[in-house]
């Protein structure tokens, strides 16, 4: 780092490296306060003290400058810093000396002559020593109140923000006293390849962290360099409603709000494009989200898989402690050697297979287990028959546990990997899904992020993937699971891929080390005071810990890389619906018939189709045959909606009253017949 030199003549300017930042007047010669160093409190290269008088605009979190008058190698330095203790008192030895001097009596009148001296004490850990060096304690001098160019030079923003080539991208606005400045955070320690990953952490309902993540990911789109590429998020929906309006306008945006946005440079509107994705509900008809309302179906998909796409994250769904080694080989021959290749086995087969989906795997296992009793065979190819019967059930039964989710038939609807657009937002809606199929989800969709980005035609460059509920996902106890394995290795190496772990949690303490250790940004919303005397604090001041327990909605403290010390910042309302105004403003579509649902999925793909023609063209279907012909449209998307649907119908003819031909009666004896009885 090159030396940075401040001029000792009038202390108006000073250089650091290719910027040079000149201070108003009235900032240089507004002295807020002195440092004072004494046996008892010493300063040092990290921390000093000062004093100011009592109605100084300083608190909590207060950045500021000190100028000495003590030149160091010809240079006269400066030091920012930030508070983070305060005290008051006065030159009162005992409480007994107060007590007597009113006599007492708190509301008498105190009989001393003169007014007790007081004083306002602050304690500052040192941001940047300028230059820097010598690294030597800090030395006595003025301290002022820093403007918005010392909030830059304090937390490095100065490296980051250079006109032509800045990588900032703004967090929120620093606040104090009369200084309003913006923070930036640098994207090369944000989304890589530098470090990476975002960790929010605060209470439920108070900490704001789904409208943190909102503000960032606007921010975000509207700040990252064009030339490093493009970017785009994947955000799941694990609780409520919290994600499923972020295409629709907040419903209350003051002014406040607005200016905040101005000053940070980002646009106050919702999020122009994206994309949802749901499974379907166990019965089949609807996707399993609360967002279902019919002015909201345009840009909601389904998501469905078939037994390609599940297969390989088998071990998701299955119980180590029950799938032993052999049943592991088992299921890797079914990956290898069946599973979309033509099979036959004359011993045992009846009959040459294909297996594409689970219905086709259930036929293949019962075939082969059915030849091996006729052969009373106890082994098939080196698999005892007991291992097939296990691994038949765990197999199998996927589909059912997964309903809605999987599909027997093999039709798929997945997000459009390959095909991911800049700036879009993908949210896979899981909040109603079991948590066996969440933990799928999970692991596919992050899996295939991957394996896309490593071959580079994913379609962006960099994707963001928001968690909520880390705890849940990678516990700092419990069993090692494939999806904790997962986000560990995300964690630790996903930044030289573009892959980046936005994740939120109540209580940080209780999430792996690892995971939380490698992000290298952190936010801070109001926290639990027993969250707050775990261990991972102990670096915070007892003030900086009291202040994080009563933040208010829309504050956070910061820490990144380029910051020594955190920093608290205050962000806009986020300009996307919130959840729980969502779902007032767009009710949850009521449950819906089979040829209702239909009509709804199809019109999705050709607005003419209307209710009517549906009931014509299923009348005679069976209920399976139909979402059969339902998911393969929007498989398809073909362009005859219409003829394309009905195609996937087996043909039936209605069946019609035939007209009965007219019968000749039967001649009657004559009434005069003598033989007649």
């Amino acid at each position: 780092m090159e030396d940075r030199k401040r001029k000792a003549d009038d202390g108006s300017n000073f250089s650091t490296g290719s910027s040079v930042f000149h201070l108003p007047s009235s900032i240089v010669l507004s002295i807020l306060g002195r440092v004072v160093a004494t046996e008892r409190k010493p300063n040092t290269p990290h921390e000093f003290h000062f004093w100011t008088a009592l109605d100084s605009p300083v608190g909590i979190g207060t950045i500021v400058r000190v100028e000495s008058a003590q030149p160091v190698n010809g240079v006269l330095p400066v030091v920012y810093g930030v508070v983070v203790e305060g005290f008051g008192y006065t030159d009162v030895e005992t409480p007994l000396h107060e007590v007597l001097g009113y006599d007492g009596e708190p509301g008498g009148d105190a009989g001393a002559p003169t007014r007790r001296t007081e004083i306002r004490l602050y304690s500052a850990a040192v941001l940047r020593h300028v230059p820097e060096e010598p690294l030597q304690p800090v030395s006595m001098g003025t301290v002022h109140l820093a403007s918005d160019e010392d909030v830059a030079v304090a937390l490095r923003m100065d490296a980051y923000l250079t006109p032509g080539s800045s990588t900032g991208i703004p967090v929120g606005l620093y606040r104090s006293g009369a200084t309003s400045s913006p923070v930036w955070l640098d994207a090369d320690f944000l989304l890589g390849p530098e470090a990476a990953h975002l960790n929010i952490s605060g209470v439920s309902g108070l900490a704001t962290k789904t409208s943190a993540v909102e503000w960032l990911l606007a921010s975000i789109f509207a700040h990252f360099p064009a030339k490093k590429g493009r970017v785009a998020a994947v955000c799941f929906n694990v609780k409520g409603p919290d994600l499923c309006f972020l295409d629709q306008p907040a419903a209350k945006l003051d002014d406040a709000d607005r200016a905040l946005y101005d000053r940070l440079g980002v646009p106050a509107e919702p999020f122009k494009d994206v994309e949802y994705y749901a499974p379907y509900t166990a019965k089949g008809y609807a996707l399993n989200t609360l967002r279902s309302n019919d002015a909201l179906a345009h840009n909601v998909k389904p998501l469905t898989w078939g037994l390609r796409e599940v297969l390989q994250y088998a071990e998701v769904l299955l119980n180590k402690d029950d799938v032993d080694a052999k049943a592991d080989a088992l299921i890797d021959f079914i990956k290898e050697r069946v599973v979309d290749q033509e099979f036959s086995d004359p011993k045992y087969l009846t009959a040459v297979h294909r297996v594409q989906s689970f219905g086709e795997l259930e036929r293949w296992f019962r075939d082969l287990l059915t030849g091996m009793e006729k052969q009373n065979a106890e082994s098939w190819r080196t698999h005892h028959v007991a291992t097939i019967r296990k691994v038949r059930n765990r197999l199998t039964n996927i589909s059912t546990r997964c309903r809605g989710l999987v599909t027997d038939d093999g039709t798929v609807s997945d997000l459009p990997f390959g095909q991911f657009r800049d700036r879009a937002v993908y949210v896979v809606d899981v909040a109603n899904v079991e948590a066996d199929a969440q933990d799928l989800i999970f692991s596919r969709i992050v899996s295939t992020l991957r394996e896309h980005l490593e071959k580079r035609d994913l379609g962006v460059e960099h994707v963001i993937v928001f968690v909520d509920e880390l705890n849940k996902y990678a516990p700092s106890d419990g069993p090692d699971t494939y999806v904790r394995a997962m986000l560990l290795d995300i964690a630790e190496r996903g930044r030289y891929l573009g892959l980046v772990l936005f994740a939120a949690q109540q209580f940080r303490s209780q999430v792996h080390r690892r995971v939380v250790g490698n992000s290298g940004t952190a936010l801070f919303g109001r926290m639990d005071p027993d969250e707050l005397a775990t261990p991972g604090y102990a670096t915070l001041s007892p003030a900086t810990r009291t202040k994080l327990s009563t933040l208010e909605k829309g504050q956070l403290m910061v820490r990144h890389p380029h910051f020594s010390q955190p920093v608290f910042v205050r962000f806009p309302r986020p300009a996307v619906l919130s959840g729980r105004e969502g779902v007032e403003r767009f009710p949850q579509a009521v449950e819906q018939t089979l040829d209702e649902a239909v009509t709804r999925a199809l019109r999705t793909l050709d607005r003419t189709v209307t209710l009517e023609w549906v009931k014509d063209s299923i009348a005679l279907a069976d209920e399976e045959e139909v979402l059969r012909a339902r998911n393969r449209t929007i498989q398809a998307k073909p362009d005859d909606v219409k003829a394309f649907f009905r195609g996937q119908l087996k043909r039936r003819v209605r069946a019609e009253p035939v007209d009965a031909k007219p019968r000749t009666p039967l001649k009657t004896a004559p009434t005069d017949d003598p033989y007649g009885f």
